[in-house]
């Protein structure tokens, strides 16, 4: 997955910070950007260029991270003060929270349903 963001040093501490994500090696582009793993196989891309403009975000243009432990994630991140709303039950019973990196982009972190 790859997105585009303002400012890559700012999206880097909240990748880091905020969602506890390991950073990858990147190669060198002509570009800034930076990597970032998601579970065993997956990365992350941040793409610092803006050539054009990137449309409005919204919770249903997401991104979906399962956690072991909602009640934790929900304590970290209002002790790092992120931007995030309160956890919810889903209709399939798994438990989410929808936070917001500093460029809008929402990522849902949620449990496994019935846990």
């Amino acid at each position: 997955m790859a997105i585009h963001v303002a400012d890559v040093a700012r999206s880097c501490a909240f990748y880091r910070e905020v969602l506890r994500l390991e950073t990858l090696p990147r190669p060198a582009f002509d570009f800034p950007g930076a990597w970032f793993r998601f579970g065993i196989t997956q990365e992350l891309h941040l793409i610092g260029r803006r050539i054009e403009s990137v449309p409005p975000v919204n919770r249903n243009n997401h991104f979906a991270l399962r956690v072991d432990d909602i009640a934790a994630w929900e304590n970290h991140l209002a002790a790092v003060r992120a931007d995030f709303q309160p956890r919810k039950q889903r209709p399939d019973g798994a438990w989410q929270i929808f936070v917001r990196d500093p460029d809008g982009h929402f990522i849902e972190l949620f449990t496994v349903p019935g846990h």
